[in-house]
């Protein structure tokens, strides 16, 4: 299995941008890229898929255990030439002090070469100590290769490729020049999600055509290929279920933050997935259940306002005893109201609470939930008070929430929706801030078509 990691020393170094257009290029050359992005990320995975037509698929140490990330890797680079791995933030970053959940740990689970993305504006001679330093700190991981980015002119590209000559073994792949052409815009979280830039096909064309014109692909492939077999683990062979629940999800310019791998494990729990437009479709379709992701709602609130025929549906369904799950941007559209630059928007309104929009975030990062007795997905099969991992990034808060409202997480770490408390539930229905991830430690998904299939047998009677 060909593959590479791309990384850099430090983050907004451009390897997101630069991934896209390599990923764009390989497959324009005839190649099937098969793009991962390591961490918890929905924004540059959707960027990444759209370059490759195939589904971006995050790998986290944090959510999921080594085996489930070679796993996961094993499964969805089936069929494809080269798997090419996006890390986050710079190489040997992370949360802990021996660099367990770093992008260099990650290349040594995988036996993957790394190739760093480095912004060279105002250096030359100074990226001799930085690549050797990197090459020095972990020999278990093998530094393969280095794109230039930011460069400022032939001059600038000739000075660089010396110094890296004389003094490194490292391959120089590429340089490229700085260009406004290839910029995308950017948002709190990061880019501009790819579902809602406009003119994103164009955009990946321009930086696939600069990054093909200024980085060796031959050379690419040829690192990718140069390594050793990925180790396999053993993992259950999946079947393919009849589906006998029907689940809406809403995915459009507002919502679009779902990982595509709980999709997988929503169809294997025995889910049909239909997914609607919360800004365009006049009701809900006819389901058993419903999942609101994350995303931007608050890009879209005069759209989701004035979409009153939507809001009405969901409304009614919910009250009605419809199954829901919904995460962050999902929960903000829940409330009655969203408030951003003293404007007032009317949302759906089956939460009792308004939404405040604040300049800085107020959950931010990994948490750690303690699940109460009462949550509603429990069951025979499944224990409860146990302790769940995930992440949030919002910038929103809650006011003016009932206080008659019950929780089913104690957060541990995080905020959640007032910093010791996150999932409100009310009716079948399951609120929070939290984004979960359905691994090992938390099969989510299968729990939540279970209690599914548990409402609609008590409906039916």
């Amino acid at each position: 299995m060909d593959r590479l990691l791309i990384s850099a020393a430090h983050k907004s170094s451009g390897k997101t941008t630069l991934s896209i257009g390599l990923c764009h290029a390989l497959n324009q050359a005839g190649h099937i890229v098969q793009p991962f992005k390591k961490g918890p990320d929905y924004i540059d995975p959707m960027w990444l898929s759209r370059a490759t037509g195939r589904p971006c698929i995050n790998l986290d140490f944090y959510t999921m255990q080594n085996e489930e990330i070679l796993q996961r890797v094993n499964h969805y680079a089936v069929g494809a030439d080269i798997s090419l791995i996006e890390g986050n933030k710079g190489l040997y970053d992370g949360l802990d002090l021996d660099g367990s959940n770093s992008n260099a740990a990650l290349a040594e689970l995988l036996q993957t070469p790394v190739v760093l993305v480095i912004d060279v504006r105002g250096v030359t001679r100074g990226i001799a100590p930085l690549l050797l330093g990197y090459q020095n700190f972990c020999t278990d991981i093998h530094i393969a290769g280095v794109i230039f980015n930011q460069v400022g002119g032939r001059r600038h590209e000739s000075k660089l490729r010396a110094v890296i000559e004389h003094y490194t073994d490292i391959a120089v792949i590429g340089a490229v020049y700085n260009d406004p052409a290839m910029e995308i815009d950017e948002r709190h979280l990061g880019l501009i999600p790819s579902n809602e830039a406009p003119g994103v096909n164009k955009k990946i064309d321009i930086i696939s055509k600069r990054v093909a014109d200024q980085v060796d692909l031959d050379k690419l492939r040829q690192l990718a290929h140069n390594v050793p077999p990925l180790a396999t683990v053993p993992c259950p062979t999946p079947t393919k279920p009849s589906p006998d629940i029907k689940i809406a999800v809403a995915r459009d310019a507002a919502f679009g933050f779902y990982y595509h791998d709980d999709f997988d494990a929503l169809k294997q729990a025995g889910a049909e997935l239909i997914f609607f437009d919360t800004l365009q479709d006049k009701k809900l379709p006819e389901v058993d259940g419903l999942f609101i992701g994350g995303g931007f709602p608050e890009s879209f609130l005069s759209q989701l306002s004035a979409n009153q025929s939507m809001r009405q549906s969901i409304y009614t369904a919910i009250e009605q005893g419809l199954p829901t799950y919904a995460e962050c941007g999902g929960l903000m559209y829940l409330t009655k109201s969203i408030n951003k630059d003293q404007q007032h928007y009317e949302m759906v309104g089956i939460i009792p609470a308004d939404v405040k929009m604040h300049h800085k975030p107020q959950g931010r990062g990994y948490i750690r939930l303690k699940e109460s007795t009462n949550h509603p997905w429990s069951s025979d099969e499944h224990s409860t008070d146990k302790e769940i991992v995930g992440h949030e990034f919002h910038y929103s808060g809650l006011k003016n929430l009932d206080p008659s409202i019950q929780f089913v997480y104690q957060v541990l770490r995080g905020y959640g929706i007032d910093g010791q408390q996150d999932g409100l539930i009310y009716k079948n229905l399951l609120a929070c801030y939290a984004h979960l991830r359905d691994t090992g430690q938390n099969h989510w998904t299968s729990r939540f078509i279970h209690f599914v299939r548990q409402c609609n047998i008590t409906k039916r009677r």
